[in-house]
């Protein structure tokens, strides 16, 4: 069974190689999985590295242009 590793908006942002302003961004327009967890004077986000990964991967769809007809 693989672990579960849970990533902070700084560690998410590294992995990805972003800017934390723009993952947290990307999070609350559905761009990139994130997990908010409500906190006493802000919102804090949390992400999986597993979910970050799978969205990084190439999709397994062919391109319109090099489909055959």
């Amino acid at each position: 069974m693989e672990s579960v590793e849970w990533l902070n908006t700084t560690e998410a942002a590294q992995h990805l190689k972003i800017r934390p302003r723009t993952l947290v961004q990307w999070a609350r327009e559905g761009k990139v999985p994130g997990h908010r967890l409500s906190g006493h004077q802000r919102a804090t986000w949390r992400f999986l590295r597993q979910e970050l990964d799978a969205m990084l991967k190439p999709s397994s769809a062919v391109p319109a242009e090099g489909r055959q007809h």
